[in-house]
């Protein structure tokens, strides 16, 4: 493989959908020794694939004399859920002051995608040569961290003897949080609403990133001001005071925090000037807001499940008409939605078994419709090794069952449905599981099917379906919540949209990527907003 040094594009690599930023640490051990009177020097090169062609993002510093290097310096990658990002680790022994890599001493690569690191949390692996063959006995390790404070903070603020600032009645006040600019200035980071008439407010808790209040520092002085507000805009001034969030996180339920507001000018004119008024901090707690990257480094795992439409609308698929044909190419919509969305989410499931699942046809040997089968014919065991084996399983039931009718899905959705409720009774998030149904056409069981779907909206689970062949999809747009609310027939609303609809036909003519980040963009998102909803933390959470 001949190495080049490409220049580092203008933006990011991928998408414009980054879901946040991962940093990459690597590790080697056991290196190959490439240096006669010393120990090799290594330094690590990453590497990413973009358009089929290897890309250098960056690179480590080199290690000196070292062969189980520890590199201080990190990778800093976008992550997106919705792609396959492929990475290269190659190591090279330092031999002269060069850029070129051809000038440096192999010592050898791994290859992966970045989903298979940021399921794992962390990886070690064997290094290989250009020929395939294991570099000795080098092993590289990798850990990735998500790049992201997502500590939220929660303040419960009141006050108490408020300067009156009214003429005829009590003063109408709010408070203004301000955090240091790094131009030395204040910067306004948060606004309470208005307490109308009173010198003795109590405002609602609130919640605010702490990167936005002071930048994830809790010792950073922050700066509240108290204004009594008059509808013209000329807010008048009652007081301020400095604080930290370390200070006020010193308040308990019990034993609030009192801090003195106090107006400067006030206090250079009156001799005996106090205050005016206290400002109480009643309670003030930090937490964790969870990306959907938090629950995949913890540990969740997302388990994949396959229904695959066999009624006769889609046609004979011996006949090359068929939406079950398979071309000369060895493929078909059915087959290239499977590869599309399977490809990625087979990364986040430990073991790779995916059950793989029909409806709609007639079986052998007595031929009765079946609405719910092991496409595999083992209905103990329905389960396909990996992306591959699901491909193979479909090829080879085809020619064994008879396509027939009607189009029902709530059979397949209940069946995932109740692992999914088993589920429900974890403590941390562990299991989401996901069903991928490709159809081509009008459900049949509509009030059943959306019934389902009501009851699934409960659970840790997504449906992704993928409409193929020309029918009309609008039930299927009806299924997938966006625009309003899914009800139940009994009226019973959804209780968060967890259908994604996509017509295959609008990417017949597109790189096969753009159909799986149509597809899985909702994902990440759907995943955290259950575990948060259920007050689920990720597996492995650390403390905030």
């Amino acid at each position: 493989m001949a190495y080049t040094v490409t220049p580092t594009p203008a933006g990011p690599v991928g998408s414009q959908y980054c879901v946040c930023k991962v940093e990459l640490s690597v590790c080697g051990q056991n290196l190959l020794d490439r240096d006669v009177t010393s120990k090799s020097d290594p330094f690590c090169v990453l590497f990413m694939e973009v358009n089929g062609k290897w890309v250098e993002l960056d690179r480590t510093e080199t290690a000196v004399n070292n062969l189980n290097p520890a590199f201080a310096k990190k990778f800093i990658i976008d992550y997106h859920f919705e792609e396959v990002q492929k990475l290269k680790f190659a190591l090279f022994d330092q031999d002269k002051s060069s850029t070129q890599l051809y000038e440096h001493d192999f010592l050898g690569e791994f290859s992966c995608t970045l989903g298979t690191i940021v399921s794992s949390k962390k990886i070690t692996r064997s290094l290989l040569l250009g020929n395939g063959k294991p570099a000795g006995k080098g092993m590289i390790t990798i850990a990735a961290q998500e790049l992201s404070d997502n500590r939220v903070i929660t303040l419960s603020m009141a006050g108490r003897k408020l300067d009156k600032k009214d003429l005829f009645g009590k003063s109408d006040p709010f408070l203004e949080f301000y955090k240091p600019g790094d131009d030395g200035k204040w910067m306004l980071v948060h606004r309470t609403e208005v307490i109308k008439y009173t010198l003795d407010p109590v405002w609602k808790p609130f919640t605010v990133p702490l990167v936005s209040l002071c930048d994830g520092d809790v010792e950073k002085l922050i700066k509240v001001m108290c204004y009594d507000y008059d509808s013209d805009g000329g807010h008048d001034f009652i007081g301020e005071f400095q604080t930290s969030v370390a200070r006020m996180c010193e308040a308990q339920d019990a034993l609030p925090l009192e801090l003195e507001c106090i107006n400067p000018k006030k206090q250079k004119k009156k001799k005996n000037y106090k205050n005016s008024g206290i400002i109480i901090v009643k309670s003030c707690k930090i937490s964790r807001d969870f990306s959907f990257l938090d629950y995949i480094l913890g540990g969740c795992q997302l388990m994949f499940t396959v229904g695959i439409d066999f009624t006769a609308s889609n046609g004979n698929p011996r006949d090359p008409s068929s939406l079950h044909y398979i071309n000369p190419m060895g493929t078909n919509e059915y087959l290239s939605a499977i590869w599309a969305v399977g490809q990625i989410i087979q990364d986040y499931d430990s073991d790779k078994m995916f059950p793989a699942l029909g409806f709609g046809a007639q079986l052998p040997p007595d031929w009765k419709v079946s609405h719910e089968f092991a496409i595999n014919f083992n209905p103990t065991n329905p389960f396909c090794s990996g992306v591959e084996g699901i491909v193979q399983a479909y090829s080879a039931c085809l020619p064994h069952i008879r396509f027939y009718g009607p189009t029902n899905f709530s059979p397949i959705v209940n069946h995932v449905a109740r692992f999914a409720a088993q589920a429900t009774q974890q403590e941390a998030a562990s299991q989401y599981f996901i069903l991928l149904i490709i159809t081509d056409g009008v459900i049949s069981d509509m009030d059943e099917t959306r019934h389902a779907v009501v009851q699934a909206s409960k659970l840790p689970m997504s449906i992704i379906i993928v409409g193929v062949g020309n029918a009309d999809f609008a039930a299927m747009e009806f299924l997938d919540g966006d625009s309003r609310v899914l009800r139940s027939y009994t009226g019973e609303e959804a209780v968060r949209d967890i259908v994604q609809f996509v017509p295959f036909r609008d990417f017949r003519n597109a790189p096969k990527e753009t159909l799986a980040k149509a597809v899985l963009a909702e994902l990440p998102q759907q995943v955290v907003q259950y575990f948060k909803h259920q007050n689920l933390p990720p597996i492995a959470s650390e403390p905030a």
